[in-house]
């Protein structure tokens, strides 16, 4: 992550013509700023949640006695206390009955076939699959996990499991038999939802066998639900929801059935377990609710990237991240559409999410830095060549940035007038902790600040806040979306949130406020000390990508006798460039200017790939034990795993 300069102006200014959601909120409320909207959304939580649920219209069919209840202390807060409601009542019942003919779900194959789904279709696909998991025994309180791809019938299950009462468990597609059955087990779950498969790079991913494989491993699945994607290549579609078979039920899109009534249930009723790989021990359970994560996310959709009625959201995302059931809810909560694409990202070449923001008229894009830095590869040459004047908002979320992917994804993508919403949370929090608004100006990378409602800081080492230095990242309050536990392990959740400062969450990243503006600067645990000095490896490897030779790199540090760590750094080369001694030497110089002599790197190693998950994450703890020969932990995420090879093949 670079280090804010004079040379990084404002780039962009918000017209303030009144149309943004948030603009008439604060109209509504009889707010003058957004910096007084903020500070009294921290100050006051309580109101500014009220205040959001009224706004956002979302439907609670009893309603609640209390917005926040802390009495069992800040890391168990209860929200909407007394209140029931349901997620697929505020996603989809309601739309079905006010806009029952506009478009819920949008979504293209890697083959190119495509198909729009309205909300009245949804519902009925919805009240189809809640009726097939009912007969199948599956009621409140029950795990049900979704291993699908990007596929509408992802939408449809996890609605339908949440109108259940039931718990859903969004499974990454990508994941091998083990994976899968370690969730499905951990979860205790009774059911679960596959494919036949799915398109990935032209080759077909025979993903029921994995399914199976799993099931089978796993004592409480009595029910297996399959979903024909690639059945409806060979064969094309056939209504059938049931079968005689006693374990498996195929599942076709194009099928409704009876209306099956939304259960409501308490607000803190678990809706989701969102499953986080672990560096040492099991993936740990998230646990998030109705109430909390629906009001959480509907108001980030709406006040951070702006998403209302006729906008066309799409976020790169599987649904094993939390950007998955977060685009699909902050989609749906405001009557939008959700855009899922299925495959790659630049298959068959390097155009094909252009072609996609181009076909589906998107309006609302999201996309990793990581990704950004891959796409840009190719040249401007596949994003000029496309209308993307639909675009009005840009998204990003993962990891930090550096500055030139991010002036290309502002100016060739977003054409200089969309916006970058940089936002930052994670898998535990439900949410976000930090994002830019759009009627703030802003300046390249920056996080913006606070989201509304977070109280979040910047601690020292000594739980001190401070400005103008790298610190913890820290929230001082509860919010609406956090998890509600780690499934089955409360006394885990404490240690790893809470331990650190009593009433503090300590999340885990590096930050810092320079200038009034947020930067994010890597993990934590991720830090690199090199002769008692702190730092952080975006930092390292934002200077590494300024070459023009370097695609790609990622830093870590590795145990030094003399110096405590000794810095290294990997580096994908970019297309044409051939490694070599002369090249090595000058990526070691490029670090020492940006960062000083002290961080030297001691070693600079090419190689073919990083070790990245579906979502686009460099897995730094994968290189630094893969280089050290150590235990990895969870690899499960892993998009590719020879990735893991290259590294100890590195040169």
């Amino acid at each position: 992550m670079e280090r804010p300069v004079e040379d990084h102006p404002v780039v962009w200014r918000p017209p303030l013509d009144g149309t943004t959601n948030v603009e008439r909120f604060m109209a509504a409320e009889g707010i003058a700023s957004f910096d007084e909207l903020s500070a009294r959304s921290v100050a006051e939580p309580e109101w500014f949640w009220d205040a959001v649920v009224r706004f956002l219209g979302l439907p609670f069919a009893t309603p609640y006695t209390a917005v926040l209840d802390t009495r069992a202390g800040i890391a168990w807060s209860r929200w909407f206390t007394g209140g029931t409601t349901n997620l697929a009542a505020a996603c989809v019942d309601r739309w079905a009955a006010a806009t029952p003919s506009a478009i819920a779900v949008v979504w293209e194959g890697e083959d190119g076939e495509s198909r729009e789904v309205t909300y009245a279709a949804l519902a009925g696909q919805v009240d189809a699959v809640a009726d097939l998991l009912a007969r199948r025994g599956v009621g409140e309180g029950d795990a049900v996990g979704i291993f699908l791809p990007m596929v509408p019938e992802v939408v449809v299950a996890a609605m339908a499991v949440a109108k259940l009462g039931a718990i859903f468990l969004p499974i990454f597609s990508g994941y091998g038999a083990d994976a899968v059955a370690v969730r499905l087990a951990d979860a205790g779950a009774k059911a679960l939802v596959t494919a036949d498969g799915f398109l990935r790079r032209g080759a077909r991913v025979p993903m029921q066998d994995t399914a199976r494989a799993a099931a089978a491993a796993v004592a409480t699945v009595e029910t297996v639900v399959v979903v024909p994607r690639l059945g409806r290549l060979d064969e094309g579609a056939t209504v059938l929801v049931d079968d005689p078979n006693p374990y498996e039920a195929l599942l076709y899109p194009d099928h409704t059935g009876e209306e099956v009534p939304t259960r409501p249930v308490d607000s803190e009723h678990a809706l989701f377990l969102a499953y986080t790989s672990g560096t040492t021990g099991p993936p740990k359970g998230s646990v998030h609710v109705h109430g909390g994560f629906l009001a959480k996310i509907a108001e980030e959709a709406a006040f951070q990237l702006d998403v209302s009625a006729g906008d066309r959201l799409f976020w790169f995302a599987d649904f094993g991240w939390i950007m998955g059931p977060w685009e699909i809810v902050g989609a749906l909560a405001n009557g939008a559409t959700v855009c899922l694409y299925e495959g790659a990202p630049d298959w068959p070449g390097p155009g094909r999410v252009w072609d996609y923001v181009e076909r589906h008229r998107v309006t609302v894009l999201g996309i990793s830095p990581t990704l950004i830095r891959a796409l840009m590869a190719a040249g401007e040459e596949p994003v000029r060549s496309h209308d993307l004047s639909t675009l009005r908002i840009l998204g990003s979320t993962g990891e930090p940035w550096n500055l030139e992917p991010w002036r290309w994804f502002f100016e060739v993508v977003g054409g200089s007038r969309c916006p970058v919403i940089n936002i930052s949370g994670g898998t535990e929090v439900g949410a976000c902790f930090l994002s830019p608004h759009p009627v703030q100006p802003l300046t390249p990378m920056t996080l913006g600040g606070p989201a509304l409602g977070m109280a979040v800081d910047v601690f020292d080492e000594d739980g001190r806040p401070v400005r103008e230095q790298v610190g913890e990242l820290v929230c001082t309050k509860p919010w609406p979306g956090m998890t509600r536990g780690l499934w089955k392990a409360p006394e885990r959740y404490l240690a790893t949130y809470w331990s650190r400062w009593r009433d503090v969450w300590v999340h885990g990243d590096w930050a810092s406020i320079e200038g009034g503006q947020w930067y994010l600067h890597g993990r934590s645990d991720d830090t690199i000390k090199v002769a008692g000095k702190r730092l952080g490896p975006a930092e390292v490897e934002s200077a590494l990508v300024s070459h023009p030779a370097v695609r790609e790199a990622a830093a870590i540090g590795v145990p030094d006798e003399v110096k405590g760590e000794a810095l290294w750094a990997y580096v994908v080369l970019a297309a044409g460039t051939e490694p070599g001694e002369a090249l090595r030497a000058e990526l070691v110089d490029v670090v020492s200017e940006h960062l000083g002599r002290s961080f030297r790197p001691s070693a600079v190693r090419f190689v073919a790939a990083l070790p990245k998950t579906r979502s686009a994450k460099v897995l730094r703890r994968a290189i630094r034990a893969t280089a050290l020969g150590t235990d990895p932990g969870d690899l499960s995420s892993l998009e590719d795993p020879a990735a893991v090879d290259a590294i100890r093949d590195a040169r």
